[in-house]
């Protein structure tokens, strides 16, 4: 699904324009960057949950040629959708 795709969902959901529903999600896209930035979990109740992982480096085999891959550390974003953003997109 792509963001216009979403926007319109959710403009439909909730009775308003997609003008509307896009500067809402841009501005909570961009409450959730700062926070993700800042490494701290972030939870908006029914839209879902948000969290930065710290993954360690490692090291492993590629499965289809064998060769070795050397993973560094990083952080990872991970998303857990809620009710109200699984509903809008149904």
């Amino acid at each position: 699904m792509t963001k216009a795709e979403l926007v319109a969902k959710i403009a439909e959901k909730i009775g308003t324009s997609k003008a509307q529903a896009e500067a809402s999600m841009n501005a909570i896209l961009d409450t959730i960057q700062d926070e993700l930035a800042a490494g701290n979990k972030l939870t908006l109740t029914g839209f879902g949950t948000f969290s930065v992982s710290e993954r360690k480096a490692r090291t492993g085999r590629n499965p289809r040629t064998g060769t070795a891959l050397n993973i560094p550390a990083c952080k990872v974003a991970q998303f857990k959708p809620g009710k109200v953003l699984k509903d809008a997109v149904k």
